[in-house]
């Protein structure tokens, strides 16, 4: 579980975010939308222990974010892959969790970069791989650490829409396996419906929380979902939601 209360951030005369309170459930998917400069990011990593506080506190399971992270137990996915391009795709995967201090499984991280469909490139290097094929990558690194909570910066932002609709599928089925705590920044509306248990809307500046929304779809769920009509309705009141706040 995360908690945040009266959370404020604050870079020098610019207040980042400012009295968030927020708790997350353990094994819940939540996405944050807002557009550019209202505090997402920071949000994120604070939540992370990337970045401290200047007001409220925050715990995962009852621990500061930074001993959480420190312990193994909190992976993240840039938007950049951030993979070492003198690695092959497994060592990059097993990479992290040694660092953490915990033995690699190479088997287990055989079969996760077989779940994201890189059968076969295990031993290619990043500059041989599609970005798409990255970020791929990427995500079976966070898992293979073995952290409870995700939290994913906009990880889909640089690629194309058909990889970013196929991406999260497979984001999707994962977590309806493996159930972790994820926290998934995006400015996509459709891709924070699609993903998310419960979608929050931010506006700033400051950042503040402005609106939650609980996500009603089907499971499990698959590019079909995309032309359904609760989708859209869905999608349609959290946009309106999102205008609404910056008329």
């Amino acid at each position: 579980m995360i908690e945040l209360e009266g959370v404020t951030v604050e870079f020098d005369d610019v207040t980042a975010i400012a009295d968030v309170d927020l708790r997350i459930e353990t094994g819940e998917f939540v996405t944050v939308v807002g557009p550019s400069g209202c505090g997402k990011t920071t949000l994120l990593r604070t939540i992370g222990g990337l970045q401290e506080p200047t007001g409220g506190r925050v715990h995962i399971r009852d621990r500061a974010p930074e001993r959480a992270q420190t312990a193994g137990d909190v992976g993240f996915v840039f938007q950049r892959h951030t993979l070492f391009p003198w690695k092959s795709a497994l060592e990059n995967v097993t990479f992290l969790r040694s660092l953490a201090g915990r033995e690699p499984n190479e088997a287990d991280a055989q079969a996760l970069l077989r779940s994201m469909g890189l059968e076969g490139f295990e031993n290619a290097r990043p500059d041989a791989l599609s970005g798409g094929m990255k970020q791929r990558v990427a995500i079976a690194r966070a898992l293979h650490l073995g952290a409870d909570v995700l939290l994913m910066d906009e990880p889909f932002g640089e690629l194309d829409e058909i990889t970013r609709d196929e991406l999260g599928v497979e984001i999707r089925q994962l977590w309806r396996r493996e159930r972790k705590t994820v926290v998934f920044v995006t400015h996509s509306v459709p891709e924070a419906v699609f993903l998310a248990d419960r979608c929050l809307v931010m506006r700033g500046l400051p950042g503040r929380i402005d609106a939650t929304f609980d996500v009603d779809l089907p499971e499990p769920r698959d590019e079909a979902v995309f032309g359904t009509r609760s989708f859209q309705e869905q999608v349609a009141r959290v946009r309106r939601t999102l205008h609404e706040s910056y008329d």
